[in-house]
């Protein structure tokens, strides 16, 4: 019986069932309805919902400036990244760049902290999503809720990635109605034409009438940065997906040129409608959350369940996209030769079980942790994860600098997205993102815990990686190059 992949005529591998599958052994089994839809969620995370009531009590109307700068810098780095996976998709991305741009110690660095990164946001989510459910069915205490939920996204993610890619759907695209709907009931109260409507439809008064638009002082708009920048975090996800797509090029080049607008849409313009029906200092803004208080306004009844609802479905999107961001980079480091080995290998199905599993029994652990030690140990991790988003971002903004000549000495014609304005904004970006980890510092608190706990983490992976390129155990095997 012949087991061997066959071509598609696009030049696809195709397993024994006729199923694309990639060269790496992953199936292309995500349709471009889950691409589209992954990466309109990924920029939509709980904390938007959760978190952005904080943002408005320290800046004011000018929170809505400092949503638009991290917008805008998450805009120039999904250019530049969409630019290096277009011209070559991988299941590791933005490490598997580093890899061959700056080093083998820069993608291995930079993918395990990665995976740390995530596989301690599973812990937060899951204790998040738990703590809702456990308010609906009180009966079931809070960490069996938490098992059930990361058992069954675990499960869901072990049947194949169209599992994934249909939960997500699905997830994501609750998020993306809620939202897009919020904002269009949100805008016909702003000008009294909602008919039932308990908002007085002030229009845009209440931008400036509580102590004009920077009423915490326009130094207040970089506070407000440092509270809103992690809610962005998974907006790179797309890339990691498309090489698991039918047409990885195409799925990419679409989500990079979409991003504009689905941040315009889904961050500014939902703050932008809290903003324009409340006073910025009303206190059911931090009391009952954002959302929850704008729609209370409205006279929408049960508007805490309705956001129940809306924000354990963005927790169970986040945990979803979590595990499978996770598993895909262990994948990734497996294949390279910086994991073991049993990470690289993928089922019949295409599903690389060993690296979600590996990923998943840390997440449990790090759940535990958050029962047992939540003030000591869980703190530990979560604040020495803190900055690595912003790590993140700075090293794709040093790769495709180097990147860049690579794909025009390599293949020119793939260079289908081009970051604008090439080098000056990828500089630009590079400051901006130096500007925000200077700032953290200066900051003090938890944000320079953050930052601190982050380098030292990032440091130790680094020592490690340096070490195992200096006795010889970091030769990528042949076989297992990522092709890029």
């Amino acid at each position: 019986m012949n087991t061997q992949p066959t071509l598609t005529k696009d030049g696809q591998e195709t397993g024994t069932t006729g199923t694309p599958q990639s060269s790496d052994g992953l199936k292309a089994g995500l349709k471009n309805r889950h691409l589209s839809m992954i990466a309109i969620g990924g920029v939509i995370g709980a904390g938007l919902f959760v978190g952005s009531g904080s943002g408005i009590a320290a800046a004011g109307p000018a929170i809505l400036l400092s949503y638009a700068l991290v917008g805008a810098m998450v805009v120039f780095v999904m250019r530049m990244l969409g630019e290096m996976a277009a011209a070559r998709p991988s299941s590791g991305s933005f490490s598997a760049y580093a890899d061959r741009a700056l080093g083998r110690w820069a993608g291995f660095s930079i993918g395990w902290l990665y995976w740390f990164f995530w596989v301690v946001v599973l812990a937060v989510e899951a204790t998040a999503g738990a703590k809702i459910l456990e308010s609906w069915v009180p009966s079931v205490p809070q960490w069996g809720w938490a098992l059930i939920v990361m058992v069954v996204l675990t499960a869901t993610n072990l049947g194949s990635v169209a599992s994934y890619g249909e939960f997500e759907f699905w997830f994501a695209g609750i998020k993306v109605v809620a939202i897009g709907a919020f904002v269009v009931i949100g805008m016909l109260a702003v000008f009294g034409v909602l008919p039932g409507s308990d908002n007085p439809g002030a229009g845009f008064a209440h931008l400036t009438d509580s102590g004009g638009f920077f009423p915490m002082g326009a130094g207040a708009v970089l506070t407000g940065v440092l509270m809103v920048v992690f809610s962005f975090m998974g907006s790179e996800i797309v890339t990691l997906a498309a090489g698991e797509s039918e047409d990885p090029q195409k799925a990419v080049t679409k989500a990079t040129n979409s991003v504009i607008w689905r941040i315009g849409v889904f961050y500014l313009g939902s703050i932008f409608v809290v903003l324009t029906l409340l006073p910025w200092n009303d206190k059911s803004i931090v009391d009952k959350g954002s959302y929850v208080a704008a729609l209370d306004s409205i006279g929408i009844a049960h508007a805490g369940q309705i956001m129940n609802v809306i924000v354990l479905t963005a927790v169970l999107s986040c945990l979803n996209s979590g595990l499978y961001t996770a598993s895909r980079m262990a994948f990734s480091l497996g294949r390279r030769g910086d994991a073991p080995k049993a990470f690289a290998k993928t089922n019949a199905r295409g599903v690389p079980t060993a690296a979600i599993l590996g990923s998943v029994v840390f997440g449990f652990v790090a759940v535990f942790f958050n029962y047992k030690w939540p003030d000591t140990v869980f703190a530990f991790l979560l604040n020495s994860s803190g900055a690595v988003a912003l790590f993140v971002w700075l090293v794709i903004c040093v790769t495709q600098l180097r990147m860049r000549g690579i794909i025009l000495r390599e293949s020119p014609e793939k260079l289908v997205v081009r970051m604008w304005l090439f080098p000056y904004l990828t500089w630009a970006t590079i400051v901006m993102i130096v500007g925000v980890l200077g700032y953290m510092v200066y900051d003090g608190g938890s944000n320079r815990d953050q930052v601190v706990l982050s380098l030292l983490v990032a440091a130790l992976v680094i020592a490690i990686s340096l070490v195992r390129q200096r006795f010889g155990k970091a030769d990528r095997p042949a076989e297992l190059s990522e092709h890029v």
